[in-house]
């Protein structure tokens, strides 16, 4: 895999009215965030995040799974969507279904424990 420069220069002006995109590469591919939260996975093509509270609005359009298998040959699946085809021509339609994954972004941030900080002057003994 690798990540599709095009595509995310597309992505980042297609989505500039919502704020801006920046991209984290990993393991052959990119994780794309808007304004600090993931939203999408890059590769040769844009996977949209989704969760348990988006599942029924990406069935409905169809949209399959991130599907890969791992090392040891077990299929698996991510929280990942591939978008309708518009996507790929049609600001508007990267706007709505990037604003979806933008909502379970944040939704799947909310839910993780805020890091513990230790302050200055303190220490983390007890």
């Amino acid at each position: 895999m690798s990540v599709d420069e095009g595509l995310y220069a597309w992505v980042q002006e297609a989505l500039a009215p919502l704020g801006t995109v920046t991209m984290r590469k990993m393991m052959g591919a990119a994780v794309l965030y808007l304004d600090g939260i993931i939203f999408a996975v890059l590769d040769e093509e844009i996977w949209f995040k989704a969760d348990l509270e988006s599942a029924a609005t990406w069935d409905d359009a169809g949209c399959g799974r991130f599907i890969f298998t791992s090392k040891d040959g077990t299929i698996e699946t991510m929280n990942y969507r591939r978008p309708p085809a518009d996507v790929y021509d049609d600001a508007e339609a990267m706007q709505r279904w990037a604003a979806l994954a933008l909502e379970a972004g944040a939704r799947g941030a909310a839910k993780k424990k805020p890091r513990r900080t230790v302050g200055k002057g303190t220490s983390s003994r007890t």
